[in-house]
């Protein structure tokens, strides 16, 4: 993927997407002893980063493709984002989600159009099930973060960052599935002067950290991390981008991440998701690394349940 394909990108999705704000904290930039930058995907389209990939991923279909329209699995921030770009551009999405997905996130893919197909709560049954409606409708499966068109899209948030402050030193972004910090990587080197990628990801789920490691993507045993964005894991179109253009990737504790998040919280005065207060623990962890730089923060979002917060 080029530079001149995340050009193309985002001036394709611009009419359905938010170019979303860039906040800073004197007090954060104190405590973390470095200058922060946060690009705020929480106030995004759906509330998450995952639009603008959507976006660009049905905006690059054949008009036969669109017809039959497109189906995704997704417990949460992807069925949404597919939903509601597929509502924006007149296309049918059927949206594949485990029984245990909160009924909140069930209602908001409705809302937004999506049609909802209910399944098994595990990976197998999604699989299934997605493959059905392929058969049944002709419909085109978009995977949530292992797609070429996606991580592109992902990327224009990075992009946006970088045309505010071309000077960043490093952009930080949390890692689940692979489609932001591949599409903010391929930003950052195209765009960015020697802006290198970091990764924040929780221990509990640190699959991409040891696939760095050991040059082969690797699986978790267990998901037990508030982070429950980040849980899915890295594919085969993501992997290779992340091991060209990731410098690292930090893990940060359960702990840590609620105390970012409230930080979050209560210093910018905004609502973020656990998943997304990931990228700024891994800051808070290594101080020394980042002393004095200008630092990329993505939000990656905001889609949070207000009954069940950590603190």
């Amino acid at each position: 993927m080029d530079k001149q394909q995340l050009i193309d990108c985002h001036e394709r999705i611009k009419p359905f997407i938010h170019n979303t704000p860039v906040l800073t904290s004197r007090l954060i930039n104190k405590i973390a002893g470095t200058h922060l930058y946060f690009k705020c995907e929480n106030f995004q389209r759906m509330g998450a980063f995952k639009m603008r990939g959507a976006a660009n991923a049905i905006m690059q279909l054949t008009d036969a493709q669109k017809q039959n329209g497109v189906v995704t699995h997704s417990s949460g921030n992807f069925a949404q984002a597919l939903s509601l770009s597929a509502q924006s551009l007149g296309v049918k999405a059927y949206i594949v989600m485990p029984s245990s997905a909160p009924q909140v996130k069930k209602e908001a893919v409705k809302s937004y159009g999506g049609i909802l197909i209910e399944c098994e709560p595990n990976l197998e049954a999604r699989e299934l099930a997605s493959e059905q409606i392929v058969e049944k409708y002709g419909a085109t499966f978009i995977h949530p973060s292992n797609d070429d068109q996606v991580i592109l899209g992902q990327g224009t948030a990075c992009k946006e960052l970088l045309e505010l402050h071309p000077d960043l030193d490093f952009v930080v972004t949390p890692v689940g599935g692979g489609g932001l910090i591949a599409g903010c990587a391929l930003s950052a080197h195209y765009f960015g002067n020697h802006c290198k990628t970091i990764g924040g990801e929780p221990f509990e789920v640190d699959d991409a950290y040891r696939s760095l490691k050991s040059g082969k993507i690797e699986t978790n045993t267990t998901t037990n991390t508030i982070a429950d964005g980040l849980k899915t894991q890295l594919g085969d179109k993501n992997f290779p981008i992340i091991q060209k253009h990731v410098d690292e990737i930090i893990r940060v504790t359960e702990e840590e991440i609620i105390e970012a998040m409230r930080l979050i919280w209560e210093r910018l005065k905004i609502v973020c998701e656990p998943s997304s207060a990931v990228a700024l623990a891994a800051v808070l962890k290594k101080k020394n690394k980042f002393k004095d730089k200008k630092v990329g923060i993505v939000i990656s979002g905001g889609n949070v349940d207000l009954s069940h917060l950590p603190f």
